[in-house]
């Protein structure tokens, strides 16, 4: 990939770089120790200073530190030369022939920019940029979804889980709905932070008056916190000392924020970073095929997809991908997939190629079955 040979050249200029630095010090350390001889004899020898001077002097272009230090230079500065080729030519400065020019919604993305810093806690920042997009009205709803998830998360980081078992409280039935055993993991987290006081008569209370309600899904899980009680006062040396752990706080407050978002209809990861990442993974691709286009004078503004595909990771695929197994093109609006008599698929295309514009039947590619091109149905996942 582009991004190892950029990470190779760096590599070279770091090692040229250290060489230098370590050729260079040997050197001054000789000349140091030289002059630091010649001091001594200069102050406890009667002859001369000026013959004592040339000698120093005799040394010192003997130990020739500009030949000494001439060959790692040289190499160090070829390869701080070609650095900067290596970015230009990963790091594409011009951009521009890769998208296209298209209008959209300006007052979406200003929502999804100021969005990004409310989910940060940057509520002063969000504020200045909605006020400067002349999009006010929309800073009070945006900003009181995420001031409230901000305030809970902070106080976890504090080890105050009160605001976050208020909130997991009041929405209980739609946590539970979603699936989330986020409200039993909150109550895990305090009897835990309370039998860590060696409060064990209190924790005893708290898990009688908070667990009941979990007992049936959750019993295992309980009985183990209950085991807790026996280590009370030595509770890191224990078989459950895995408990302390400060990770365990981090998954919470990230189930929290997950689940935050879920039930306000926000996506967990912010739109703009994710849009942010996926451009960065997908834009080198695109300007190489881009630079092809305007090499053969193609204008591919007007086209409905891209001629290759700008493949991206997984956690960037929030829809499913259909490639025709016999033309290995993936299904569009006009081309979409098939669903045949014997349970197979292929694109519409495919089809018809293989049936004559549906004149006549033809074997499926992957079973002995007969297909009848009208008999077949659009599939929509």
């Amino acid at each position: 990939m582009e991004s190892n040979s950029l990470k190779d050249a760096f590599d070279r200029v770091a090692k040229n770089q250290k060489l230098s630095c370590s050729k260079t010090q040997e050197v001054e350390d000789l000349i140091v120790q030289e002059i630091e001889k010649a001091i001594e004899v200069i102050q406890s020898s009667t002859l001369d200073y000026k013959y004592l001077l040339a000698e120093l002097k005799k040394k010192l272009h003997e130990i020739a530190p500009l030949s000494q230090l001439e060959g790692t230079q040289k190499e160090l500065n070829m390869a701080l030369s070609r650095y900067p080729k290596s970015l230009e030519k990963v790091l594409n400065p011009d951009i521009s022939k890769a998208y296209r020019n298209s209008e959209f919604d300006s007052h979406a993305v200003n929502q999804i920019i100021a969005c990004h810093f409310y989910r940060q806690g940057l509520f002063e920042v969000g504020d200045c940029f909605i006020t400067e997009a002349g999009d006010a009205e929309a800073a009070a709803a945006m900003r009181s979804l995420f001031q409230e998830l901000y305030q809970i998360l902070e106080a976890i980081k504090c080890r105050n889980l009160e605001p976050a078992l208020t909130w997991a409280a009041r929405n209980s039935d739609k946590l539970k709905e979603n699936g989330s055993d986020l409200q039993l993991r909150l109550h895990h987290l305090q009897f835990v932070k309370i039998l860590q006081k060696g409060s064990r008569d209190e924790a005893l209370k708290y898990a009688r008056t908070n667990f009941a309600c979990f007992a049936g899904n959750h019993m295992a899980e309980i009985q183990k916190l209950m085991g807790c009680l026996l280590y009370s006062d030595r509770l890191h040396e224990s078989p459950y000392a895995h408990l302390l752990s400060p990770t365990n706080w981090d998954l919470v407050a990230e189930e929290l924020t997950r689940q935050f978002c879920n039930l306000l209809g926000q996506s967990y990861e912010s739109p703009l970073s994710v849009a942010i990442a996926a451009g960065v993974q997908g834009l080198p691709p695109l300007l190489k095929f881009m630079t092809v286009m305007a090499g053969k004078k193609l204008e591919w503004q007007s086209m409905k997809q891209l001629p290759v595909p700008v493949e991206l990771d997984k956690e960037f695929q929030f829809h499913s991908v259909f490639v025709c197994p016999v033309s290995k093109e993936q299904s569009t609006d006009d081309n979409p997939p098939m669903l045949m008599s014997c349970g197979h698929v292929l694109c519409k295309q495919s089809i018809n190629k293989m049936s004559k514009n549906g004149s006549k039947s033809f074997k499926c590619p992957y079973c002995p079955s007969d297909i009848d091109a009208t008999q077949c149905r659009q599939l929509n996942f």
